[in-house]
C-alpha cells in the first residue's frame, strides 16, 4: 500500500491576503507569499499560503471560471475545522479575545483531561483550540 503522509489544507477566499492577516494575528501564523506560475488555475496572480503549527494552509483566490458558493451554515459535512493545541486553553482564549476574536464556543471542558474552544475565522473557517492534560 503507498504510504500517505500530510501535505497541507486548501483554503479559498475572496481576499487571500486578508485572510492570511487574520491567521497571522490570531495564532502567529506563518505569511508566505509569491505568484502562481504560468500553467497553473491563476496565472500571475499573488500566492498566498501559511505556515500554522508546522503544516501549511493555502489560501487560493475565487476560481477563475466557476462561482464560488457562500460559506455553509454550522454544523455542515465535509472539512469543518482546523485543530491547534495549547498549553493553557485559557491563556490562549484571553489572547484571542484580546485580539477581536470571535470564540463560538468555550472554553469548555469536552471530556476528561480535554477542553477545547473554537474560534470563528474568515469564510466560515472554523478553528479548534484544544489542551489535553
Amino acid at each position: 500500500m503507498p504510504v500517505y503522509r500530510y501535505d497541507h489544507v486548501h483554503l479559498r477566499s475572496p481576499d487571500p491576503e486578508a485572510t492570511a492577516r487574520w491567521f497571522e494575528k490570531m495564532f502567529g501564523a506563518e505569511i508566505v507569499r509569491g505568484t502562481y506560475g504560468e500553467g497553473t488555475f491563476y496565472p500571475n496572480q499573488p500566492r498566498v499560503f501559511i505556515k500554522l503549527g508546522g503544516q501549511t494552509v493555502l489560501i487560493a483566490p475565487a476560481h477563475h471560471d466557476e462561482p464560488t458558493g457562500a460559506e455553509p451554515r454550522f454544523p455542515y459535512f465535509g472539512l469543518e475545522h482546523i485543530g491547534l493545541t495549547v498549553d493553557d486553553i485559557d491563556a490562549a482564549a484571553a489572547d484571542l479575545r484580546a485580539k477581536g476574536a470571535d470564540i463560538a464556543v468555550g472554553p469548555m471542558d469536552y471530556s476528561a483531561g480535554t477542553r477545547l474552544a473554537f474560534i470563528r475565522g474568515p469564510e466560515g473557517v472554523f478553528v479548534e483550540i484544544v489542551q489535553r492534560t
